[in-house]
């Protein structure tokens, strides 16, 4: 294996040299800056990532904390931070955290024993109290998709409440009373800030969520495809779904159905997130833009210009704060019936 005294020896030069021109240091020639660069391309010779960067210190990857890869909606976070990774000529490194404060605690260690200082965190199960405390050791550390005060600064978030509202006022307008709710099993805030919100714009306009039309599961399809089933066994009429996210919403179409049950035409649908599928689904669902690989875009720069001591420029600067829009397409029309 080659190594920088190779270089140094061909080359002609001293180590210290060769260290500089890898580094871009000051001091060196064109002469001899062409010469190394000239002899690490004929033997072979690829400086070490992780040395460079302890001695420019500049951070050369960028790290990526999700749950899980096989969620289309993290695949687009991390999409979204790989894309300003590749635009600033840094290699991405991803860590799955599962579900549970212990293996996030994990994700985030091994990217910090690999030296990544800049990084992007999905979490919903550390405490604010452990991720403060972590957010002042690692200068180059954000968080998506979670709000804490103290360090706000540091956080890109969704308004989940909000969704919740839009959701409900929608369906108000299509003239939907008797609407049930497909929510998430998961202990976080996402699924019950939407849930909040979307109650309490229906209470406000007189139409009270049933608590027997509230069902929860998995957020996956199968979660949502069992979610419909207890519904329909419930025996309560209802004309429409507010879903927690669109994998679960394609899941409970599929049960709605199989069951005889005719999307639009008995029971509408809105789902959340606007992932690919939503668009190819069929009927295609009206759902809630999450606007992720953005806020991921911008947390990754974020991220980057904190390391460096750069103020943000992207354009949410003024606030880290996101809404998310509505996206009307065919799982949704005025209600004519009821189950």
């Amino acid at each position: 294996m080659t190594t920088i005294k190779d270089v140094a020896r061909i080359a002609g030069v001293s180590i210290a040299s060769v260290s500089r021109v890898i580094n871009n240091g000051p001091k060196v020639s064109q002469a001899t800056i062409k010469k190394v660069n000239q002899v690490m391309q004929e033997i072979g010779y690829t400086p070490n990532a992780n040395a460079r960067a302890l001695v420019t210190r500049k951070s050369i990857t960028i790290g990526v904390v999700i749950p899980e890869l096989s969620d289309p909606f993290f695949a687009s976070l991390a999409s979204g931070v790989d894309k300003v990774a590749r635009d600033n000529a840094m290699q991405l490194l991803l860590s799955t955290a599962g579900q549970s404060a212990a293996s996030e605690r994990a994700a985030i260690n091994l990217l910090l024993e690999r030296r990544c200082q800049t990084i992007v965190m999905h979490s919903k199960k550390l405490p604010d109290s452990e991720l403060i405390s972590l957010s002042k050791q690692v200068p180059g550390l954000v968080l998506i998709n979670r709000y804490i005060a103290a360090i706000k600064h540091k956080c890109i978030w969704l308004d989940n409440t909000a969704g919740g509202k839009i959701a409900a006022r929608y369906f108000l307008t299509l003239q939907h009373h008797n609407i049930a709710c497909i929510s998430s099993k998961y202990q976080i805030e996402d699924p019950t800030l939407r849930l909040n919100g979307f109650a309490t714009t229906l209470a406000e306009a007189g139409a009270p969520i049933d608590p027997q039309l509230i069902t929860y599961a998995l957020p996956d399809q199968q979660g949502g495809e069992a979610a419909a089933q207890r519904l329909i066994a419930s025996g309560l009429p209802f004309s429409a779904i507010f879903v927690y996210n669109d994998a679960m919403a394609i899941g409970a179409i599929s049960t709605l159905e199989d069951n005889g049950y005719s999307v639009p035409g008995d029971v509408s649908v809105i789902g959340f997130d606007d992932v690919l599928i939503a668009r190819y689904s069929r009927p295609r669902l009206t759902t809630l833009h999450y606007p992720i690989e953005e806020m991921a875009q911008q947390a990754a720069q974020l991220a980057i210009n904190c390391v460096n001591d750069e103020a943000i420029t992207a354009p949410h600067s003024d606030s880290h704060s996101y809404l998310p829009r509505l996206v009307k397409r065919e799982s949704t029309r005025s209600n004519s019936r009821h189950v």
